[in-house]
C-alpha cells in the first residue's frame, strides 16, 4: 500500500511539472461556458469533458496534484477536433486550442504514444519509406479499393485497420503528383518564381488539386518549383502532441525551401499552409531556428490568398454554368483568417452561381486523424454539414482543404447526395481551360 502511494505521489509530482509553464494561461479561463456554443463535439455529446472548459479544468486538476495524467486524461484530450472555435468565441482571449495541444503533449511525455500512432508517425517521419509505401499503395490500389462513380472516392474491398469498412475515402494516385512534373516548371516571361508545397494528401491522393494549382500558377505567369525533398508539414504529429518530432519535420522543410531562390511558397491545403506559417511558433524555444522559420513563413501563402494578392487574370475565363457553395475549413477561417479570397475566386468565374450555406464556418468533423479514431462522432458532425450542403441545392461544394474535401465526400456518399466536392482552384483551372475553347 505504501509503495503504491509513493508511486502515485511520484507520478503526480512528474505530471505537475509538465503543465506548470501554462498555469497562468489556464487560470485565465473564467469557466463562462461560451466555448460550449460553438464546440461541434459538445453539440453532439453534451458532455462537459468534450468542451474546452472541461479540458482546462482537467489540466488544472493535474497541476494541483489531484489527478494524474492517466489513460482517461489522454483520451479526453484527444476528444477535440482542433477547430479553434473555442478560442474564437472566448471573451477572455484564452487560446484553448493551443492549451489542449499542450495537454496532449503532456500526455505523450508522461505516457508515451499509443502503439498505433507511434508506428504511423515513424513511417510518416521516414520520408523515403513513407514515399515508397504510398507509391506502392497507388500502384496496386485497384486491387484494394473500388471506385465510387463521379465522386473521386473509393470504398475498401477489404478490412483496413483503423478505418470503418463503409467509409468512402480518397483514392491513392497511381503516380504521385511530384513524379509527373520536372522540379522546375518553366514559363515564358515568368513574373515570379513560386515554390509549391504539395503536402502529402495532394501529392499522393488528390493530384487533381495539385495539377489545377500548377495550371493556375502557370496561367498567371509564375515559374513553378516542386522541391523533391519536401515532406509532411508536421501537422498530424504536432496536433497529436508530439512536438519534438513535429519540430524535426519542420526543420527538414525549412532546410529544403531555404535551398531555393523563390519569391513565394504556395500551398493548396489550409492545414499545411497554417503549419508552415506557424513554424516560428513551433520553434520559439530555438532562436536560430525560429529566425530561419520566420524567413520561410513570410513567403508562405494559401493559393487563393496568393492569387488575390498578385491580381490573377480574369479576362480569359470561360463560363461554368453551375451552382456552388463553400465550406470554410477551420484552419483557413480561424487559423489563417483566409475566407474572402476563395469566395472572390469562385465569384469571378463567369456563369458560376455562388450560394452561401448555413453554418459555412462550422467544422465538418474531419479533424485529421479524429475522423479515423472517432468515426461515428465525426459522422454526426459531418451529417449536419451535409444537411446544410443539401439545402443549397448546389451542384458543387468547395473546400480549401483536402482533408475536409475527403470527409465531406464521405458524408455526401453516406447521405446519398448528388453534390461533388472540389477545391476552388479546380474550378478556376477549369474556367481557364474553357476560356481557351
Amino acid at each position: 500500500m505504501a509503495e503504491n502511494k509513493l508511486t502515485a505521489e511520484a507520478m503526480n509530482s512528474h505530471d505537475t511539472t509538465l503543465l506548470r509553464d501554462i498555469d497562468d494561461a489556464l487560470a485565465n479561463c473564467m469557466k463562462c461556458g461560451n466555448c460550449q456554443a460553438g464546440c461541434p463535439i459538445y453539440r453532439e455529446t453534451k458532455k462537459e469533458f468534450s468542451v474546452a472548459r472541461g479540458k482546462i479544468s482537467l489540466m488544472q486538476a493535474v497541476l494541483s496534484g489531484k489527478l494524474p495524467i492517466s489513460e482517461e486524461f489522454d483520451s479526453i484530450m484527444g476528444m477535440c477536433l482542433n477547430c479553434k472555435t473555442c478560442s474564437a468565441n472566448c471573451p477572455c482571449g484564452v487560446k484553448a486550442d493551443d492549451l489542449i495541444l499542450r495537454g496532449r503533449n503532456a500526455a505523450v511525455k508522461a505516457r508515451g504514444l499509443h502503439p498505433v500512432k507511434s508506428t504511423v508517425f515513424k513511417l510518416l517521419s521516414n520520408r523515403p519509406l513513407f514515399n515508397a509505401a504510398l507509391r506502392m499503395g497507388g500502384m496496386f490500389g485497384w486491387l484494394t479499393f473500388k471506385d465510387i462513380p463521379d465522386k473521386n472516392a473509393v470504398f475498401s474491398r477489404f478490412p483496413v485497420p483503423g478505418m470503418d469498412p463503409n467509409r468512402a475515402t480518397a483514392p491513392l494516385a497511381s503516380t504521385p503528383l511530384r513524379s509527373e512534373y520536372p522540379e522546375v516548371i518553366k514559363v515564358a516571361g515568368a513574373k515570379r518564381r513560386v515554390a509549391f508545397f504539395t503536402g502529402c494528401t495532394i501529392n499522393f491522393m488528390y493530384t487533381d488539386i495539385g495539377k489545377a494549382t500548377i495550371e493556375v500558377l502557370k496561367e498567371n505567369g509564375n515559374e513553378v518549383v516542386l522541391p523533391g525533398k519536401q515532406h509532411c508539414c508536421g501537422t498530424p504529429v504536432h496536433v497529436a502532441g508530439c512536438f519534438d518530432l513535429a519540430n524535426e519535420m519542420a526543420k527538414h522543410n525549412i532546410e529544403v525551401f531555404e535551398s531555393y531562390d523563390v519569391d513565394y511558397i504556395v500551398g493548396s491545403c489550409g492545414s499545411c499552409v497554417e503549419a508552415l506559417r506557424d513554424y516560428p511558433k513551433w520553434l520559439k524555444d530555438e532562436p536560430e531556428w525560429q529566425a530561419r522559420a520566420q524567413r520561410i513563413s513570410d513567403k508562405v501563402r494559401e493559393i487563393s490568398q496568393f492569387l488575390v494578392e498578385i491580381g490573377y487574370r480574369t479576362d480569359n475565363l470561360g463560363t461554368i454554368n453551375k451552382t456552388v457553395t463553400m465550406h470554410d475549413p477551420c484552419h483557413m477561417i480561424r487559423g489563417l483568417k483566409v475566407t474572402e479570397q476563395p469566395r472572390q475566386v469562385l465569384k469571378s468565374i463567369p456563369g458560376l452561381n455562388f450560394v452561401e450555406m448555413k453554418e459555412h464556418d462550422r467544422c465538418c468533423g474531419s479533424g485529421g486523424s479524429f475522423c479515423m479514431s472517432h468515426y461515428e462522432l465525426s459522422r454526426q458532425v459531418n451529417d449536419r454539414k451535409c444537411q446544410n450542403i443539401e439545402a443549397t441545392h448546389a451542384d458543387y461544394v468547395c473546400a480549401s482543404c483536402p482533408s475536409c474535401r475527403m470527409h465531406i465526400t464521405d458524408g455526401i456518399v453516406q447521405n446519398h447526395l448528388p453534390q461533388v466536392a472540389y477545391h476552388p482552384v479546380q474550378l478556376l483551372a477549369e474556367a481557364y481551360r474553357k476560356g481557351k475553347g
